[in-house]
């Protein structure tokens, strides 16, 4: 697939602009968190932001911050969601969009066949985020196509360069996400209120070191490495307490059942909590002792990590993906090989006795991102509409 056809770009505008951002769903996870950020950003700069997904749950948080979302089913694969092209045709129309920004493969062909038809001087300019590394076939090629292709770490944009060679380097941006630091500062104590529920929501963790994953409740997340080091922890009279929030996917299959019973199984039935899904992370990963990123698959970036870390909060990680450009930059001794349960267990023991310090600033900032995609996206509506 050719590209999406270029512009002429240089400089920065000031004037008001309107960006539709197509993704599938509003449900938790890392593709809609940064749009959130980016809607946030863009209605704070007085731009218009227009959110085209199904619903779920962060629809009222996105509505909350002046963005408009508009439901669509577009990340539903089936040959009737072509009928949503002419849908989203005349919506860039009626709504004069300036830029499409595309995070999602599905949502990303509904655009560019909707942006595809239209005129030079009603086509809006195409960005896409790759936030993941897809598998390498013509479907997943879309996400290559944008007039700027944001890769959200290194790991993501050696990723694109390796797997498709027909790619112009300038082209490429490397935004990595971030984390707002006045919401996730260092040192952040949750207030007495919050304290006070979780104790007496959890009086048996009292006096325990707390080991938390946060993650999704999937096979490739690390929840199953995450127990099986809790285990081992166990066995050496560690007195700690794993906790993992998260849910699975709405509609998926029963992994939260698996992952009990694998508890059950170890005898670990006191030793770890399962707190579903939670609007209180923050609070969490800043009582907990160490936080860690398992996943056996190489994270794109890993949001969490840098949210722990900015709390101060030390993280133990696998060592590939976004991962190790996190703790790489931020506290490297985190670092364990993949896979490696034995070394995940003994690293945790020796950082519960030496109480690790943390550097107080890093480079993954939210606003650093925000402002960063914003200018990408003054870049490419400055040009002249025929």
């Amino acid at each position: 697939m050719a590209g999406y056809p270029q512009r002429e770009t240089s400089g920065l505008i000031a004037h008001r602009l309107t960006v539709m951002q197509l993704l599938p769903e509003l449900e938790v996870g890392g593709v809609e968190r940064g749009t959130l950020e980016i809607a946030a950003a863009l209605c704070r700069a007085g731009h218009r932001a227009l959110v085209v997904c199904a619903p779920g749950r962060l629809v009222e948080e996105l509505e909350s911050c002046g963005a408009e979302h508009i439901s669509l089913a577009i990340g539903e694969k089936r040959i009737g969601s072509l009928r949503h092209v002419r849908s989203l045709r005349k919506l860039i129309v009626e709504r004069q969009v300036d830029i499409v920004h595309a995070r999602s493969r599905l949502p990303a062909w509904l655009g560019h066949l909707a942006c595809k038809r239209l005129s030079d001087v009603a086509r809006p300019a195409w960005v896409t985020t790759v936030h993941g590394p897809y598998s390498v076939n013509p479907y997943s090629r879309i996400m290559v196509t944008g007039e700027v292709v944001i890769a959200i770490s290194e790991f993501i944009k050696r990723y694109i360069v390796d797997s498709y060679r027909g790619i112009e380097a300038h082209r490429i941006e490397v935004i990595p996400r971030g984390v707002d630091r006045n919401k996730f500062r260092f040192g952040f104590t949750p207030p007495t209120a919050w304290m006070s529920a979780w104790q007496a929501d959890h009086p048996a963790l009292a006096g325990k070191a707390l080991l938390t994953l946060p993650a999704r409740l999937t096979r490739w997340k690390g929840q199953l490495d995450f127990i099986e080091m809790i285990a081992r922890l166990r066995r050496r009279d560690a007195n700690v307490h794993g906790l993992i929030p998260g849910a699975e996917h709405r509609g998926r299959g029963s992994f939260e059942d698996e992952l009990k019973h694998a508890v059950q199984r170890l005898g670990l039935a006191r030793d770890i909590t399962f707190l579903g899904h939670r609007r209180d992370l923050r609070e969490i990963l800043a009582i907990s002792d160490i936080a860690y990123s398992l996943a056996r698959e190489p994270e794109a970036f890993g949001r969490t990590t840098v949210e722990a870390l900015s709390l101060g909060t030390p993280v133990i990680g696998f060592e590939h993906g976004g991962t190790v450009e996190i703790l790489r930059s931020v506290f490297p001794q985190g670092l364990v090989n993949v896979g490696d349960v034995a070394a995940a267990a003994d690293l945790t023991a020796q950082l519960l006795e030496s109480q690790p310090q943390l550097p107080r600033e890093h480079p993954f900032t939210l606003t650093r991102m925000q402002d960063a995609t914003l200018s990408v996206y003054q870049r490419l509506s400055h040009h002249q509409r025929v």
